[in-house]
């Protein structure tokens, strides 16, 4: 036998609101969940750096002490490696990651390459094999790692979707706005495709943001 329960019933008005905090709680706690970075190890004040990619991580239209890598130095109090190369294709990049990761001994790989593979017109799933494949090299060896995006060419200078796809896998921080964002300003540029001083200082200071955010610093 059904039972109708009148609205104004006390009981029920109290289970009623109780479920609508408990929904409203569950989707906050949900909300806050996506949108925070995945949680790098805290770094000790004597930790290196190791950002790793082509000429955006070499500083290809500023000075080197005008480079991203440079500039993120002085805003997080830690040895960062430069480690660019104008012109290298992802391929290039994979093989040699493992030496840089010898030589320096690096805890956390700050990894910026693709761009070169998408000028060239090279495969884009050649390009997320050989980026996904970086990243395992790097975890495999107990480096914590931050993807950053590449653009693609065209009007919107947006990265591939692969890139969140292997963040995702991998569960590490991604940073996939900042690149796109200096080079449609024609102020943060010094050409085409290089940012200049400033770009290069906005890349250091959202990528110290990142930093900050998933606790490593």
């Amino acid at each position: 036998m059904l039972v109708a329960v009148h609205a104004s019933d006390p009981v029920w008005r109290r289970r009623r609101w109780a479920l609508l905090a408990w929904l409203l709680l569950a989707g906050a706690a949900s909300l806050a969940g996506c949108s925070k970075s995945p949680a790098l190890a805290p770094l000790a004040s004597d930790a290196v750096v190791l950002a790793f990619g082509d000429s955006l991580t070499y500083g290809s239209g500023a000075r080197g002490a005008e480079s991203y890598p440079a500039q993120l130095e002085s805003l997080i109090a830690r040895r960062v490696v430069r480690a660019g190369v104008p012109g290298e294709v992802t391929a290039a990049a994979l093989q040699r990651l493992p030496a840089a990761i010898e030589q320096y001994a690096p805890k956390l790989l700050l990894l910026c390459i693709g761009g070169n593979d998408f000028l060239r017109n090279m495969s884009k799933t050649a390009a997320a094999r050989n980026v996904r494949e970086m990243v395992r090299v790097a975890r495999d060896r107990g480096i914590d790692v931050v993807l950053i995006g590449t653009p693609e060419k065209g009007l919107l200078l947006t990265p591939p979707a692969f890139y969140a796809e292997i963040a995702e896998t991998y569960a590490i921080p991604y940073e996939g706005k900042i690149v796109g964002q200096v080079l449609r300003d024609s102020s943060l540029k010094s050409d085409a495709i290089h940012p200049n001083a400033q770009g290069y200082r906005l890349i250091a200071e959202r990528i110290a943001g990142l930093l900050r955010e998933s606790g490593a610093l």
